[in-house]
């Protein structure tokens, strides 16, 4: 598995939300490849926000992050600055 992983500062984490909820409710994340997504926020900031997102192999991947729709949302949404942006391979999951 291949993961997207999104490292931005966003505005106000309220105005991001909804944006990032309509790419997954009209199906755009799914149509590109997208498998699961998950949010986090640093302890230290509301509005530092990583996503990170699964797809089934890199060349997806990649062309979710190089899409005009990924970067029209992140203008709605109210991303500051250029994202961060990684292509992360799954090697190795234990449970602990």
């Amino acid at each position: 598995m291949t993961y997207v992983l999104v490292n931005h500062k966003v505005e106000d984490y309220d105005k991001w939300k909804p944006v990032y909820d309509e790419s997954i409710d009209n199906g755009m994340l799914k149509d590109m490849g997208g498998i699961v997504s998950s949010v986090f926020c640093t302890a230290e900031d509301p509005n530092h926000l990583v996503t990170l997102t699964q797809f089934e192999n890199l060349e997806t991947a990649k062309n979710f992050a190089e899409s005009d729709e990924l970067r029209t949302a992140m203008r709605k949404a109210g991303v500051e600055g250029k994202p961060e942006i990684y292509f992360l391979e799954e090697i190795e999951r234990r449970e602990i």
